[in-house]
């Protein structure tokens, strides 16, 4: 992956102490560990990484019913009190 941005982030130390001990349990870098969370947190992932989910989910063969089955074992909508 081609880094050609910067920012500077501002962190409390407690958070950047936190963070530090977490990069080096996970082998990686502070900056690797905000660029996945921003990632995972609103939803910006590849091409590639959707497909490869995908095919992964596929794999799993999850059982999967008619949309009518589906609604028959879903949970009943609640009435109102009125």
């Amino acid at each position: 992956m081609e880094l050609s941005k910067k920012t500077t982030l501002l962190f409390p130390p407690d958070l950047y102490q936190d963070l530090e001990r977490l990069a080096r349990r996970r082998r990686t870098s502070v900056g690797e560990l905000v660029r996945d969370a921003c990632r995972a947190q609103y939803g910006i992932a590849s091409r590639e990484a959707r497909l490869a989910a995908v095919r992964e989910m596929a794999k799993m063969n999850l059982p999967v019913g008619t949309l009518e089955e589906m609604e028959r074992e879903s949970v009943p909508p609640v009435e109102p009190l009125s």
